[in-house]
């Protein structure tokens, strides 16, 4: 019997749309799905561009439109791959249109524009998922059972980073990452960070940050001489305080020399602790109290004991890699959608990471915690 499908319209084509794309195209070949996934619709910045990444990526159908594939009653889920300030028009619109939403991170541009998405979604009944896919690492799994099982004991302290280099060069031009609305790299990447640590330890209840912009001034676009101010960061750390009572600190910093994917973190407990970073991805440290003079920490590896890594590979040591985590994620949509329960990480806990970053935001303007109630 021919399974149900699911109709995707992709907005926007850049490197994230082509994670989408190729997450839809394959997913359906690893996972056993209660649905099949179809490409339908691709919309971009113009009908030539939306045309030309339609065929590329196997879109039936192309617009450079937006609001026209939120209207199309044949499209069933709205990907949202979009420069963060256009996400709450189109997600309000798709809502409205009856849409599930898979929106890419962050969820907005603010705290109250996220709000009312979240608000919007609930109060319809709608299916969202946004895309924090580094969560969908077996390995992150692994590491909340960990923790949730008190093998590491009482959790005491957290240390995260997410750094990056792909600013680091003063002469790359401003773009939607610099725009005061929705910019900086707390924004951007720390997002990524403070979700990993909600996933972990649980919400956070209390920060203090400090801001750098590192990078005083941009050209206004590519090869321009023209120059305007920076007013976003380049650079964050934070100190967190976590409902379960553990405390930590972040970084967020995407101008940070020789670092090409450094999201990585530290959870320390009473009886052990665990390590992680995503440039080794299949890979978790683990200290537990052990015998007189072996202390250290322990590699496990990722393999077919985590699933979902057996969809991929019966063999362990033979790696995911990034694209896989967004197939995953996919996965987890597509499955959702099909027997109606909700995904992790929905509308209400990307706003509640949007919650945190701006906290951190006021906290570095005014030297002082803030609390996030």
């Amino acid at each position: 019997m021919d399974k149900r499908q699911a109709r995707i319209g992709l907005i926007g084509a850049g490197f994230m749309g082509r994670c989408h794309a190729n997450a839809f195209r394959s997913v359906g070949g690893l996972f056993d799905l209660p649905v099949e996934p179809v490409p339908h619709m691709l919309s971009d910045i113009s009908d030539a561009a939306a045309s030309r990444n339609a065929a590329l990526l196997g879109y039936a159908k192309s617009t450079g439109d937006w609001r026209t594939l939120v209207a199309d009653p044949d499209v069933d889920i709205v990907a949202v791959t979009a420069p963060n300030v256009l996400h709450e028009p189109i997600v309000l619109a798709a809502i409205a249109a009856g849409k599930a939403v898979y929106c890419e991170k962050p969820l907005s541009t603010t705290a109250e524009n996220g709000w009312r998405m979240t608000e919007a979604a609930e109060k319809a009944g709608t299916l969202t998922l946004v895309g924090f896919n580094f969560l969908r690492n077996p390995m992150i799994k692994l590491a909340q059972e960990i923790v949730q099982s008190g093998e590491l004991g009482d959790i005491t302290g957290f240390r995260g980073r997410h750094a990056e280099n792909y600013m680091c060069d003063p002469e790359i031009p401003h773009s939607f990452r610099t725009d005061p609305e929705g910019g900086g790299a707390l924004a951007d990447i720390g997002s990524h960070i403070i979700s990993m640590a909600r996933y972990l330890l649980g919400p956070i209840t209390a920060v203090a940050g400090q801001s750098r912009t590192i990078h005083a001034t941009r050209p206004v676009k590519a090869g321009s001489a023209e120059r305007a101010p920076v007013v976003v960061d380049d650079m964050t750390h934070a100190l967190l305080r976590f409902e379960n009572g553990a405390e930590g600190s972040i970084e967020a910093n995407w101008a940070a020399t020789g670092r090409t994917m450094d999201l990585s973190w530290e959870i320390t407990g009473t009886k052990g602790a665990l390590v992680f970073s995503q440039e080794r991805m299949n890979e978790l440290l683990i200290h537990t109290a052990g015998r007189p003079g072996r202390n250290g920490f322990t590699k496990i590896e990722a393999g077919p004991a985590h699933p979902p890594y057996g969809a991929f590979c019966p063999a362990p040591g033979h790696h995911l890699g990034f694209n896989d985590l967004k197939v995953i994620e996919v996965a987890e949509l597509l499955t959702a959608w099909a027997i109606g329960e909700k995904c992790v990480t929905d509308f209400r806990e990307a706003w509640q990471v949007q919650r945190c970053v701006e906290a951190i935001q006021q906290s570095a303007k005014s030297g002082r915690f803030v609390d996030i109630l």
